[in-house]
């Protein structure tokens, strides 16, 4: 898959509510191309995580 796929995916895991699916899609995307916007929603989502859920999510 490309970076920008695995960034789409990883919207639609976000919007389902699977938080640790698009963090992985987000997590695979930037690898691929650090200049992917993945890394901007990557971090807006742990922001988020840490905020609201910190007991379910653990970096």
């Amino acid at each position: 898959m490309t970076a920008e796929e695995l960034y789409v995916q990883g919207n639609q895991f976000r919007r389902q509510g699977k938080w640790a699916e698009a963090i992985n899609c987000y997590t695979e995307a930037v690898e691929l191309n650090p200049e992917s916007e993945a890394a901007e929603a990557k971090r807006m989502l742990e922001d988020i995580l840490n905020f609201y859920h910190k007991d379910m999510y653990n970096p």
